[in-house]
């Protein structure tokens, strides 16, 4: 574990470069350090702790190198626009230009601190439709990250997506186990507003730059 603790919280520091705006805590369930993610955010580390996430309608890919250990997780889904119509097929138009940045940092940043891209390995999770009365945005988001996994080369290993029910996400990307826990109640609307209020925000603020992967 890194020796750099920070004070406040006697939390090591991350590992990678680039996360110290994650909130990262002591899970007394896993006996372990856990960073958490909100929508739009994503998650790498070179130690032994965990990626935890609540997922609606919005995917995480849970990404890791099998050999050297190093991966992390991502909470995203893609803008609206791209969602009105069910029985359109996902493109890789503008507005998708999103999602493939949400996949397209987190790899680089696995492969930019030691992670070899033939050893990777994928397991995605999310895409509930937890919102009755909206088209299922869960499953275009599902299709996208399929899509764009297939078309990069990667296998998935293993899935959790689709149905009805926000999922609780633990990832530990040194032995690529994840677990999910299916929340079949909503005792409040947190996790509707909160992914209306991401979903309202990647529409007002567009994607500039360009990422190239290693």
């Amino acid at each position: 574990m890194n020796a750099l603790f920070d004070r406040r919280s006697n939390i090591p520091k991350p590992s990678v470069r680039g996360f110290r705006h994650i909130n990262r805590y002591w899970d007394k369930t896993r006996d372990a350090v856990a960073a958490k993610i909100l929508p739009g955010e994503y998650y790498v580390t070179l130690d032994d702790e965990y990626v935890v996430t609540v997922l609606g309608s919005c995917v995480s890919a849970c990404i890791r190198d099998r050999v050297f250990g190093i991966g992390g997780m991502n909470h995203f889904m893609l803008p609206k626009k791209m969602n009105q119509d069910d029985d359109a097929p996902v493109d890789m138009s503008e507005a998708a230009r999103y999602g493939n940045f949400a996949m397209e940092h987190l790899i680089n940043d696995i492969l930019k601190n030691g992670g070899r891209r033939e050893n990777l390995e994928v397991k995605i999770v999310g895409g509930g439709r937890i919102i009755a009365n909206m088209s299922n945005i869960g499953l275009k988001n599902v299709d996208f990250v399929r899509h764009y996994l297939e078309t990069e080369g990667f296998e998935i290993l293993g899935e959790d997506v689709g149905d009805v029910y926000p999922r609780k996400v633990a990832y530990h990307p040194l032995s690529g186990k994840v677990k999910v826990k299916k929340m079949r109640s909503q005792h409040n609307s947190t996790i509707v507003v909160r992914e209306e209020r991401y979903m309202n925000k990647i529409e007002t603020v567009p994607v500039s730059g360009d990422v190239e992967l290693f």
